[in-house]
């Protein structure tokens, strides 16, 4: 059914809305995001911020980041080398969303919560009357 404000395509490979949400859809890129609103940061600096990311993945995400044109990363010439790591105007563009998104979730979270609880009950329950 194709609406006003969600098009038929968004189903499609291919769709606008599709890859933008694709951008998006790991646990990790809009809190790095989110950090970077701050300004420039280095790479241990992020990683510090965003609790629970491995090295590894910080890497990842920053490449992948960089990659669609979302993150810059500046080099210093120095010893020892100096990098760090700051949003694009495209990647500035995104917070606008990204906050509102934040926003929605910090509003509905006690929804969600209860929500899991409820289905975490029901779930128990289904397994206690399984022979």
């Amino acid at each position: 059914m194709e609406t006003k404000d969600r098009p038929a395509r968004v189903y499609t490979v291919h769709c606008p809305a599709r890859r933008t949400l694709e951008l998006l859809s790991d646990k990790w890129t809009p809190l790095v995001l989110y950090v970077l609103t701050d300004g420039a940061h280095r790479f241990n600096e992020l990683q510090r911020r965003c609790d629970g990311i491995s090295r590894k993945m910080l890497t990842q995400t920053l490449r992948g980041l960089q990659r669609d044109g979302l993150v810059h990363r500046t080099v210093y010439p120095v010893v020892p080398p100096h990098t760090e790591y700051n949003l694009t105007d495209l990647g500035e563009s995104l917070m606008t969303p990204l906050a509102s998104l934040c926003a929605w979730g910090a509003l509905h979270l006690p929804q969600i919560e209860a929500a899991r609880s409820s289905a975490a009950i029901a779930d128990k329950r289904v397994l206690e009357t399984v022979p």
